[in-house]
């Protein structure tokens, strides 16, 4: 017996009815339960959560929460509204401007990701925003939009209003609170307000903590999340349109949000001329200069050399030359040339170049050495990154040690004693984390780390796997965090509707080993703003935990700063001991964040 995807998504539904109806029930025609950042309400589960929102964090933090509402079990709540009040303390106020509002939607896993620890089914996770973040505009689905001259007209598919919810079902919704730099410490009251029609009406208590200290602006954490080259496919337009400039920058701009390290835009880069050499356009350079500022960038990636590839190509294990002379000069040239541009623009200590990609032969390990001999004569100061474990992957294989300044294991590859021998040297260590990938046969303790998981990045695992890895890299002394994309959408069904397909289902040659796997998930962190009715990104859930993660680095790194590092060991070896062990409790994280918190407030920085 075939059974439809749409058969299964009707079972599903009849067993949230079941599920919820068994909980205790209520007299009131709607409930209202908080739930944290990191638990994960879905359809088939009974609510468990809290009576009302308890949140902490530092000024210019974000801090998230969701409220669950659910109807009581006798009639729908129709046209259901939310509104939300300003956060009070005393005469002190922080705005409810402060507060955005998501809702959560829920994409259908049909399949399982190898190693997943969840079963198939519904799973919220991409946000949906009331409010359109281009026009300022309510969005609602199935209403028209206007487009321009030409284009076709659309209708968004999916949409926070209308809400109508039915009898012991959900509504989720995801805030984000931002907390202004200039907010003074103390608790703020305020309360999360759903009304729906025949008077119906519930409020949910918020109680913030403020604590009195500050993140900075600058992220200390370092990351590469991927390039958006697929929005012009997505949104069928040219690369170098100004539709699609400008929807890249609503994308790299909301990656600035979340304290991730946005790419830099080819438009506002200098263009190369043939022989190697830069042009400096003044209003190009203005632009590059006020989107540095704007986003706050940490690192400037600086593009590979168009005049070679990074492929490999030579055999031989100590290659002496191996391209055309000339396009070692022309590259050596732009090398040279955009470092001084960007040593002259005090962006020196943010630039690294993105070399290589998992050289994993002979000829991917002489490949490094080829293009790294070429940066380094033409730009010595220049750091290179390639993406490969600190230890050989085969012995006899050529040391590619001395072209490399930060190495990028996988999550799976990682090892604590090589890690520490490259960073004794001066090297720096990011991780990164792909498909599902464990300790390899030549890891140097493969004998004791088979069978066990590193945190792995799809839908069906737990979502605190988003937030640990800043807490795994501060164990290891790992700098930096990489991950191939965050869009992307290969497949041309929806991702909302259909998030596992992708090239892994396609039954190519090149990936015949994954025919039969899925990973939910994997290289999608937005979702096309298109299927919502605006030209930009919209957010997941996994995304918001990353942010959270990189948040809680910047608590380590203050302490750091302040000779507070023997508490910080304490305080991670209790969340994460080591890779391969770490918490999966969401509260255990949030206490052990307080008291990082409370360790910076008696230091008082202010």
């Amino acid at each position: 017996m075939k059974i439809t995807i749409s058969t299964l998504i009707f079972i599903m539904g009849l067993l949230m009815m079941f599920f919820s109806c068994v909980q205790e029930k209520s007299g009131s025609p709607i409930r209202l339960t908080a739930l944290n950042s990191m638990q994960r309400m879905l359809p088939v589960n009974p609510v468990r959560g809290d009576p009302t929102v308890e949140i902490k964090a530092a000024r210019n933090e974000y801090e998230a929460f969701q409220v669950v509402i659910t109807a009581g079990n006798q009639n729908n709540l129709r046209n259901v509204r939310i509104h939300v009040s300003d956060l009070v303390n005393g005469s002190e106020t922080i705005s409810k401007s402060n507060m955005e509002i998501f809702r959560t939607h829920d994409v259908y896993l049909p399949h399982s990701s190898p190693r997943a620890e969840l079963p198939p089914g519904l799973y919220p996770d991409p946000l949906m925003p009331f409010i359109n973040p281009v026009t300022g505009d309510s969005i609602r689905a199935n209403r028209k939009l206007e487009a321009p001259e030409g284009d076709p007209l659309r209708i968004p598919r999916h949409s926070a209003y209308p809400i109508e919810i039915y009898p012991n079902q959900h509504c989720i919704l995801w805030v984000d609170l931002y907390i202004p730099s200039q907010t003074k410490a103390g608790v703020y009251k305020g309360t999360l307000d759903v009304y729906a029609e025949d008077g119906i009406s519930a409020s949910m208590p918020i109680s913030l903590t403020v604590w009195d200290f500050t993140l900075p602006d600058v992220a200390a954490h370092r990351t590469h999340l991927g390039h958006f080259s697929l929005i012009s496919k997505v949104w069928d337009i040219e690369p170098e349109s100004d539709q699609y400039r400008n929807t890249e920058i609503a994308y790299c701009e909301e990656l600035a949000r979340h304290r991730v390290n946005p790419p830099i835009p080819h438009s506002l880069l200098p263009e190369v001329n043939e022989d190697g050499s830069i042009i400096i356009d003044p209003d190009r350079h203005q632009q590059l200069a006020d989107y540095v500022e704007r986003t706050h960038l940490v690192d400037f990636e600086v593009p590979r050399t168009p005049f070679m590839t990074n492929t490999s190509n030579s055999d031989r294990p100590t290659p002496e030359n191996q391209t055309d002379p000339v396009a070692i000069e022309k590259s050596k040239r732009y090398y040279s040339e955009m470092y001084q541009y960007i040593k002259e623009n005090g962006w020196e200590k943010r630039a690294y170049l993105y070399m290589q990609d998992e050289p994993n032969s002979v000829k991917d390990y002489n490949q490094v050495i080829n293009l790294g001999k070429v940066v380094k004569d033409a730009a010595p100061e220049l750091q290179v990154l390639v993406v490969e474990q600190t230890y050989k992957h085969d012995p006899s294989w050529p040391d590619i040690d001395p072209y490399i300044d930060i190495w990028c294991p996988l999550f799976g590859f990682i090892d604590r004693n090589t890690i520490h021998e490259k960073i004794d040297k001066g090297d720096e260590v990011w991780s990164y984390t792909a498909l599902v990938q464990p300790a390899p046969p030549y890891h140097p303790d493969y004998e004791n780390l088979q069978g066990k998981n590193p945190p792995y990045w799809h839908i069906d695992q737990p979502v605190i796997m988003y937030r640990i890895p800043t807490w795994l890299n501060r164990q290891y002394d790992i700098q930096g965090l990489l991950y191939w994309t965050t869009s992307g959408w290969y497949n041309d069904i929806s991702p909302w509707m259909f998030p596992t397909l992708g090239p892994w289902e396609s039954g190519s040659p090149d990936s015949t080993e994954y025919d039969t796997r899925y990973f939910n998930g994997g290289g999608i962190l937005f979702y096309p703003g298109l299927e919502a009715g605006f030209d930009g990104p919209v957010s997941s859930i996994r995304l918001k935990n990353i942010r959270e993660g990189l948040e809680d680095f910047e608590y380590f790194a203050i302490l750091d700063r302040n000779g507070e590092s023997e508490f910080v060991q304490e305080m991670v070896d209790q969340v994460c001991p080591e890779w391969w062990d770490f918490a999966k409790d969401p509260d255990q994280l949030l206490k052990v964040r307080e008291r990082l918190a409370q360790k910076i407030e008696s230091l008082n920085l202010n």
